[in-house]
């Protein structure tokens, strides 16, 4: 909203300055964005008539000029194709410095002296028009300053509105502003009735209720569009972002930008029986203003005449009625649209407007008969013309209901003792109705303020008069207590933190995804469905993390990266009949938190101490066992929709499985334009997080005794199998066991392999012989021979 301080003082003219009147509105919930004069500053610059205009003789673009500046002739050479003899236009002198730093001096050009420059709204700083000089009015003196003259010293406020405060929409509504912080005397306009001189109306029907809930018009014939909008007028409108187009146009505009009211002016010869408020029907089209020709259906509010719709409700008339400079009759149109029934229509169309932007937030209903009155007044001075009765009808109006606001609830509200002789100060100084009543006011919320509905509403209002910067702040105060932490769990941080170790960036991705992802990453035929979604194609919850880290490996290689490790924590969604976790319960779904990674590329950064090889099953296993430490995961083989069927496995912590590491399917893989082969995983967070208490135990003093063993298996015996046959049965003094080496090959009997185990043994009160460590690697092997018919590899 644009508000010239002019303008605003001519409602509420406190001793204030602009910078603290914009300091008090922003302070006040009205923030005041910029405060700057209407143009840059410059000297020099004065009023000066053109006397007469001859052609220069070195250049047909160029004449050259006699000026009166108020001290004598001046010869000026110029080139703007208005100048013409009369006219008064303002002249930067000899001297005179202009906006951005220009200088002007005396020149000469192609051969003719120049005492100064005739400059347009654009070397003034006013505007990016330079078609031509500024034109100035014929009552301007030769050599008054410029500055004086157009009153370029004004000040613009540019204030940024949040959407509840629709009654500052006008200046009325922020002079109210500035008049309840200031203490200031208001100087509302006094508008008197406008006589009738005729007895026509134009007949009115109002179809919908819920669109329109009073409609006020009024016929005035006879007048001269033709007029020439007063320059008062055109210089507020100008400095307040509005273009000047008629004089007919810029009443409607002028009146919405000073009182709030949108208000529409019809061509009455242009309209074709009576008019229609109802609500849009298929297969009705409506040519705007704008230039637009759009459908309407049964969402979209219309004023229709016979011929069918002549304007959208509340946001824009149509061009077949419109006035032009040849109108001679005038039907004036002021109405109250229910803010829910114009609310995000216009955004339908690819189009905002004013009109629109006022009417979704509120317009006052009880002024709608007061402001035709005005906009007559008006138009009479303007244009003139013979005007009939106004004609109103109202069929529901908003029911404005006392807000109850409790003293002790506001004091607890805003942190400070504000007695309450200072509240209903506040709701006096804003012309607010309160009635007090024991502990509490009763507020009556005015016609014009929609955003007066509950308790809070009344509190901030007090906050606000009283002035926030008022209230002490005051740094919270709890009871210090340590707080020792768990041992036997950790925080997703303590997670994040594993894997950003392990060379992992986190990324962060909205829960709802693509159907096609669940389908293709989980299996789920059936996802959750949201109701509204953001984007057509986002429109389930995701039941896997897997397909949004897809997504963002997709996007890196895009970009030409090809070492890509991406993790992510956040909420899953699945039906869950059985859940019992408070609102879970009702809805039937369970949200359990996961972690999951993707690795892409090559397994380690280029370099020169290891060859470059692609990331694998093995790597991405090698992660998680660092994720799950200090608890060792086993891994089984096992289906997932997303995997690789042969390089992938279920993640089991203490026998409970909880979760999946793999390699994506080649399916997917082609299907999403992978370059080469993605490693993932993912996990249960919440069971990452529990860890088991720390036990001390005594560093050991004496040497540890190495062994290995290499083993002929049937192929179809998997290592597992073997490390838990030995778990179960291996003598106290094997401290770890593990698989280094798997051989296939020729050399080898038919459907035999050979895997290579090294059994590390020590004794925590002496140290093992030799034939102590051959006794337990024989043990082994019986035990292995014996339940596998494995045998050693010669």
């Amino acid at each position: 909203m644009i508000v010239p301080e002019h303008w605003l003082r001519s409602f509420c003219d406190p001793p204030e300055d602009a910078a603290t009147l914009a300091h008090g509105l922003t302070m006040a919930g009205l923030e005041v964005e910029s405060c700057h004069p209407v143009a840059p500053a410059c000297s020099g610059v004065v009023a000066a008539q053109v006397l007469s205009v001859e052609r220069h003789p070195g250049a047909d673009k160029l004449t050259v000029c006699s000026v009166d500046a108020g001290q004598g002739p001046l010869q000026v050479v110029c080139g703007a194709p208005n100048v013409r003899a009369g006219m008064k236009a303002p002249l930067a002198t000899v001297g005179a410095r202009l906006p951005g730093g220009l200088d002007i001096g005396q020149a000469r050009v192609r051969g003719i002296d120049s005492h100064g420059m005739l400059c347009s709204a654009r070397e003034l700083g006013l505007s990016e028009d330079h078609t031509g000089l500024l034109e100035l009015a014929a009552d301007a003196p030769p050599g008054a300053d410029i500055r004086q003259l157009l009153d370029l010293d004004e000040c613009i406020f540019d204030l940024k509105l949040t959407p509840n405060r629709a009654d500052c929409l006008s200046v009325l509504g922020v002079a109210r502003e500035v008049a309840a912080l200031t203490r200031a005397p208001l100087n509302a306009p006094r508008i008197e009735p406008v006589p009738a001189r005729t007895v026509e109306k134009l007949p009115v029907r109002i179809e919908a209720p819920d669109l329109c809930g009073r409609f006020s018009g009024r016929v005035v014939r006879g007048v001269d569009a033709r007029a020439v909008t007063p320059q008062w007028m055109q210089r507020r409108l100008e400095r307040s972002g509005q273009r000047p187009i008629s004089a007919l146009v810029d009443i409607s505009n002028y009146v919405m930008l000073e009182l709030g009211r949108p208000s529409h002016i019809f061509d009455l010869d242009k309209v074709r029986g009576a008019l229609v408020v109802r609500w849009g029907r298929e297969g009705e089209a409506a040519e705007l203003l704008n230039g637009q020709t759009v459908a309407v259906d049964g969402g979209v509010g219309v004023i229709a005449d016979e011929r069918g719709v002549e304007a959208l409700a509340g946001i824009m008339g149509g061009e077949p009625t419109a006035v032009t400079l040849d109108t001679r009759a005038i039907y004036i149109e002021a109405a109250f649209w229910w803010p829910q029934a114009v609310a995000g229509r216009s955004r339908r169309f690819g189009f905002a407007t004013d009109a629109g932007h006022r009417f979704e937030r509120g317009v006052d209903f009880a002024t709608t008969v007061e402001h035709i009155e005005y906009i007559t007044r008006l138009v009479l001075d303007i244009c003139g013309g013979e005007p009939g009765p106004i004609d109103d009808t109202v069929t529901r109006l908003p029911e404005r209901k006392p807000v109850r606001m409790r003293v002790s609830r506001a004091q607890k509200v805003i942190g400070m003792p504000v007695t309450a002789a200072q509240m209903a100060d506040a709701f006096a100084r804003l012309a607010l109705p309160a009635a007090r009543e024991d502990d509490a006011f009763d507020v009556l919320p005015p016609a014009y303020r929609f955003d007066l509905e509950i308790e809070e509403d009344l509190i901030e209002e007090v906050a606000r008069v009283h002035g926030f910067e008022n209230i002490p702040a005051h740094p919270p105060r709890a009871l210090a207590k340590m707080i020792a932490p768990a041992e036997t769990s950790r925080s997703p941080h303590a997670l994040r933190e594993c894997l950003a170790a392990c060379d992992y960036q986190e990324t962060i991705n909205f829960a709802f995804v693509e159907p096609e992802w669940e389908t293709d990453f989980a299996g789920e035929r059936d996802p959750i469905r949201l109701l509204n979604p953001i984007a057509s194609q986002l429109s389930v919850m995701r039941s896997t993390l897997i397909g949004s880290l897809v997504a963002n490996v997709r996007f890196n290689q895009a970009r030409k990266l090809s070492r890509i490790r991406v993790f992510e924590i956040g909420r899953c969604y699945r039906r869950d009949a059985a859940v019992e976790d408070g609102e879970l319960a009702v809805a039937g779904v369970a949200q359990p938190v996961r972690i999951a990674g993707a690795a892409f590329g090559p397994a380690l950064e280029e370099q020169w101490g290891a060859a470059t090889r692609a990331v694998d099953f093995y790597d991405v296993k090698a992660d998680v066992e660092t994720l799950c430490f200090p608890r060792w995961p086993r891994f089984e083989a096992a289906l997932h929709p997303a995997l690789h069927p042969g390089r992938s496995a279920r993640v089991l912590l203490d026998g409970i499985p909880i979760g999946w590491v793999g390699e994506l399917h080649p399916r997917w893989q082609q299907k999403y334009e992978l370059a080469q082969a993605l490693a993932v995983f993912e996990l249960d967070a919440s069971a990452l997080m529990q860890v088991p208490l720390p036990r001390p135990t005594e560093p050991p003093r004496f040497p540890v005794v190495v062994r290995d063993i290499a083993l002929l298996v049937d192929a179809r015996v998997t290592a597992q199998q073997l490390l838990d046959a030995a778990e179960a049965e291996k003598p106290g003094i094997v401290r770890q066991l593990l698989l280094f080496d798997l051989y296939h090959g020729s050399k080898l009997p038919q459907g035999r392999k050979s895997l290579a185990f090294r059994v590390v043994m020590q004794h925590t009160e002496r140290t093992l012989t030799d034939a102590e460590a051959d006794a337990v690697r024989d043990a082994l092997v019986a035990l292995w021979g014996r339940l596998f018919a494995a045998s050693l590899r010669t």
